[in-house]
């Protein structure tokens, strides 16, 4: 949505079909179709191992996000870090970039950890050890 506000005083048209914008829109479809498609279940395990086979499907996409701006000539910049050259951002942009990528990835590593803890004690909810554990 954010995209289409900037992208009308930058391109002329709220919506472009550039090769990355489209591959990560079909990833967001797909990521709203697991969600419902996990809600459809009434057997939860069922669900999970269905959905996982869905996710390693669906991750092949990551790459082609990724690389589509190589692949084909497309509206976004090549990529400004890159390990076998010296990096085309500023050094003012750079550290607090790193600080960033560090302090997010902190973030979700947290986050995903308490959501797994959750989801375990959630599905566990009749055992004995949670009870003992709540």
């Amino acid at each position: 949505i954010s995209g289409s506000i900037w992208g009308i005083p930058t391109w002329g048209t709220w919506w472009v079909w550039d090769a990355r914008i489209v591959s990560t829109l079909i990833l967001f479809i797909m990521y709203l179709g697991l969600i419902s498609l996990h809600d459809s279940f009434n057997n939860n395990e069922k669900a999970d191992k269905f959905l996982s086979i869905l996710v390693l499907v669906g991750s092949v996409n990551i790459p082609i996000i990724k690389m589509s701006v190589e692949w084909w000539s497309t509206l976004h910049q090549p990529a400004s870090i890159t390990l076998s050259e010296k990096p085309a951002i500023d050094l003012v942009m750079l550290y607090p970039l790193f600080g960033s990528i560090i302090g997010f990835t902190g973030l979700i590593t947290c986050l995903v950890i308490l959501s797994s803890k959750l989801q375990i004690i959630k599905r566990e909810k009749n055992k004995s050890w949670v009870k003992d554990y709540v």
